[in-house]
């Protein structure tokens, strides 16, 4: 069985006081467009040393948590798998190059004769409060630099140095042919050991509600307090965005081969609303019937024009669609009796403005009391009268929530959300039946989609 030693819990410590590197989502396609084996080392190069320091403040916020939360063996079980992942990353064996190689790699890249354009900058997602979701120290420091001592990208995107950290995200390097095969070698045993860090952290979203539980069943608690709340939204987001950056680079690598048009990654640059929205309602309806034992569950009907396409992450916009309708259908269920014979419709209405893309899901599921709507934002919370017991398997996968009773569907949402600039907020008229009682809108930032401050901390 795998134990951290002294010696690596004091790297840990070491790479946890720097802060971690900001990444949008326009810089993350506009560096994917033209990934060359050269341009992909970089990018490795980057991960190599922004990884790291994200995993170590994980680890050492997993140490330190209140009320001995951090005790809990599932918390445990995580804070070694962030650990691992940890001395795996810095670990990778890194090749020996040439001066002219190395020359080539910090040499921005060249198109048509000129200097490419430098990547643009990272934006303030105005739904967070300013240091909302850092965990990254303030101080500034110099990060650490690979096992050779060089670094790479210590420019700022508007041609100036950054005082916080030396790191930028996957600066383009010069269209050069000639790029040895130790480049490639390496790019390929970076992206199998991200393959396997990724599969290692699947299971994390569970495994620390699962460790959520345990410390209210051994405190006795009926509810998690506000320290821990914002422990758990810090977490996921920055879970989020490593998994983000993981996934990104895994694609990129395996689309040296087969690209595909519409991505660059797993950012699909034309995502279309309406098919990914029919998608989600397809599965929250399933869900539904098969919860409730119901012939049909209440139908839904979408309002969006087939052809509104935008560019972002579309397995990010069916996990917050099928969280949020899931919660219509279940409400919409238990007003009307499930022995109703036909439901109200919940609708889906999609706008598109100047600046955002906003999806409103309007349901008749009875509203939600005002003193109670602070809650729907709190982890754990559940209207369910029992939590149920999580698979026996629960940390063998992404969490996949049932019907109701675990209270995660709505916060983890409203943080992918604002991940990339947008937001996810309830309205609610408590006790009318009308048509507009309950809304639940997922606010997305619609073409620059920028990343906010989580994105930016960690």
């Amino acid at each position: 069985m795998w134990k951290a030693s002294d010696k690596l819990m004091a790297t840990i410590k070491y790479y946890a006081s720097f802060p971690a590197t900001g990444v949008s989502l326009r810089q993350m396609v506009q560096f994917g467009e033209t990934p060359s084996p050269g341009t992909l080392f970089r990018a490795s190069q980057f991960l190599s040393e922004e990884l790291p320091i994200r995993l170590a403040h994980r680890v050492e916020e997993l140490n330190h948590l209140p009320d001995g939360l951090n005790d809990m063996p599932s918390i445990k079980k995580v804070k070694d798998w962030y650990a691992q992942s940890f001395e795996e990353i810095i670990n990778v064996p890194k090749p020996t190059l040439s001066e002219e190689v190395k020359a080539h790699l910090l040499r921005p890249m060249r198109n048509h004769g000129k200097e490419s354009k430098p990547l643009s900058e990272t934006t303030w997602n105005p739904s967070v409060r300013e240091g909302q979701y850092r965990s990254s120290p303030t101080t500034i420091s110099s990060p650490p630099t690979h096992a050779n001592g060089q670094e790479y990208g210590t420019i700022n995107g508007n041609g100036k140095a950054k005082l916080t950290s030396s790191r930028r995200y996957f600066v383009p390097s010069d269209d050069y042919t000639d790029w040895p095969p130790e480049i490639d070698a390496f790019n390929q045993r970076f992206r199998k050991t991200l393959q396997q860090i990724k599969r290692r952290h699947d299971g994390v979203v569970t495994t620390v509600a699962q460790g959520i539980l345990e410390y209210k069943r051994k405190r006795q608690r009926l509810q998690i307090d506000s320290s821990i709340q914002a422990f758990l939204d810090r977490f996921y987001m920055s879970r989020i965005g490593i998994r983000m950056l993981i996934g990104q680079h895994i694609a990129l690598t395996e689309q040296t081969h087969a690209h595909h048009p519409n991505y660059v990654g797993i950012i699909c640059t034309k995502t279309n609303i309406y098919d990914v929205a029919m998608e989600a309602i397809e599965n929250a309806r399933f869900v539904c019937e098969d919860h409730y034992g119901l012939f049909e569950a209440p139908k839904v009907q979408l309002i969006c024009k087939p052809d509104l396409n935008f560019m972002y992450v579309p397995g990010h916009l069916s996990h917050m669609l099928f969280e949020t309708l899931k919660n219509s259908l279940r409400a919409v269920v238990e007003t009307h009796g499930p022995e109703k014979e036909e439901f109200p419709v919940t609708k889906v209405i999609v706008a598109e403005g100047r600046e955002d893309i906003t999806i409103k899901i309007s349901d008749e599921g009875g509203g939600i009391p005002r003193s109670s709507i602070p809650l729907v934002w709190t982890y754990m919370y559940t209207t369910v009268d029992q939590t149920p017991m999580l698979d026996p398997d629960f940390d063998k996968s992404d969490f996949k929530a049932p019907m109701a009773g675990f209270g995660y569907g709505l916060p983890i949402s409203r943080l992918y959300a604002r991940y990339f600039g947008g937001d996810l907020k309830l309205i609610s008229m408590e006790g009318l039946a009308g048509k507009d009682e309950d809304e639940t809108i997922p606010r997305i930032d619609a073409y620059e989609c920028t990343g906010p401050a989580p994105e930016i901390e960690d």
